[in-house]
């Protein structure tokens, strides 16, 4: 079997081993195989396949964590928009109990609801920050 055949094989099972596991550096690391099984179809020594298979994989995964780190961290779940649509909803605060917890009506249902914003809480309307399991994180709306 040829040195190509081989740097094949290993950067399909790379590609195979990303596809269970969802770690996408790892098809950064299968272009640095697939580079040594180009440097060994150009009939490079050994060692200029090994070098070629470890410049461009760990050039691009550097590169691949360099754009990753330039972008914004999502929100978390719990408090992301994109996640939950019922986050930036309004509700209405009847009263809040002295442990900064409520029992307010949201889309037809009692939900227990419980005070994130600064200051005292007071009644009216207040805005959903997050949701964690079946209570509100609620703060003042904003008028």
């Amino acid at each position: 079997m040829s040195d190509a055949t081989l740097w094949w094989i290993v950067a399909g099972i790379a590609v195979g081993v990303e596809l269970l596991t969802g770690t996408f550096y790892l098809l950064m690391v299968a272009l640095g195989l697939a580079a040594g099984a180009v440097a060994a179809h150009l009939g490079l020594a050994l060692t200029w396949q090994i070098v070629a298979a470890a410049v461009v994989g760990s050039g691009a995964t550097a590169l691949w964590h360099r754009h990753r780190a330039s972008k914004p961290r999502s929100a978390p779940a719990a408090s992301n928009r994109d996640v939950n649509l019922d986050i930036g909803e309004r509700v209405a605060v009847p009263a809040w109990e002295p442990d900064q917890t409520a029992r307010v009506n949201y889309r037809g249902a009692g939900w227990a609801a419980r005070f994130a914003g600064p200051g005292v809480p007071v009644p009216g309307d207040h805005v959903i920050v997050a949701i964690e399991g079946t209570r509100l994180v609620l703060a003042p709306a904003s008028n």
